[in-house]
């Protein structure tokens, strides 16, 4: 009786340190299962979402340029531009290496046409690279277009005289308008600003008055790393965003020209500009020797 009494016990002990065991396993996968946490990316991968929240479901991804391959969905500026810009655009300063774009400045001495529009031999200080989209986006009134999120994610250039530039516009000019969604003094390399130019007659553009530019004053070094600059293009505001964040809103009203944008479809513009207009009163013996931008990627959502 007393070893069976033993047994008994022993069986009892037995049984209950399974359903002990059995019964902590069980909770312990409840915890685990509970926990919905996103999957981490992979290292590297992580600047691909940074500034880019879109929701597939709000906006269509009309255009996408990763700077694999080639330039093949760009139209290449060749010679110079304006603003008094001491630049001479070419497309030997235009390097696609790694899904980066590039495009470098150099301080050298060359002739070249005026401008793509005038081959008036003209003598140019520094080399550097513009492309401009061979598509136009904009919102207009149709279902599913009435808003355009325009952003890329760039690295800018430092040093006195660079003038980086992140910017939709058409031709005639200004007519169509011009939207500056990022332009940067290099000299400047926590700040950058953005523009809103229009003009009912061609090469003259309206006064601006106190709400058609921003300057933004930022905690980062913008010549440092990849930061996402972007615009939000609806009928009667332009948005403008840092890393997904807002920073300003450009609300039409009778003293800017947002509303004067709305129904016109505007190209892409990267480039990098030396001196001109921007750097007003600056010494350009002073501006650096070379410098450059760098592009990861450009995206246009619409809805």
């Amino acid at each position: 009786m007393k070893n069976i009494l033993v047994l008994t016990k022993y069986i009892g002990l037995v049984f209950f340190f399974i359903c002990f065991v059995a019964c902590s396993g069980s909770d312990g996968n409840k915890e685990v299962v509970k926990i919905d946490r996103e999957e981490e990316a992979p290292e590297g991968d992580t600047e691909q979402n940074e500034g880019d929240n879109t929701n597939s479901d709000d906006w269509t991804l009309v255009f996408e340029e990763e700077f694999d391959t080639n330039l093949d969905k760009w139209n290449i500026w060749l010679g110079g531009a304006f603003n008094n810009e001491i630049q001479l655009y070419n497309q030997e300063q235009l390097n696609i290496e790694n899904g980066l774009l590039t495009i470098r400045a150099q301080k050298r001495s060359v002739t070249g046409d005026s401008s793509p529009f005038d081959a008036t031999p003209k003598n140019f200080d520094y080399v550097s690279g513009r492309i401009e989209s061979k598509m136009q986006f904009g919102p207009s009134d149709v279902e599913g277009e009435r808003e355009y999120r325009i952003l890329s994610r760039i690295k800018l250039a430092n040093g006195n005289g660079m003038w980086p530039a992140f910017w939709t516009y058409t031709d005639p000019w200004p007519t169509k308008g011009e939207i500056d969604i990022l332009e940067a003094r290099g000299n400047q390399t926590n700040r950058f600003q953005s523009n809103i130019f229009y003009g009912t007659e061609v090469n003259m553009p309206l006064t601006k008055n106190e709400d058609t530019s921003k300057s933004h004053q930022l905690d980062a070094n913008l010549t440092l790393d990849f930061h996402t600059y972007e615009l939000i293009w609806k009928a009667n505001s332009l948005e403008i965003l840092f890393d997904g964040q807002l920073l300003h809103t450009y609300n039409a009203d009778s003293k800017n020209f947002v509303a004067e944008l709305f129904g016109n479809k505007h190209q892409v513009v990267l480039n990098l500009a030396v001196g001109g207009g921007f750097f007003d009163g600056v010494d350009p013996s002073g501006f650096v020797n070379a410098s450059f931008m760098q592009v990861d990627w450009v995206k246009v959502y619409k809805r």
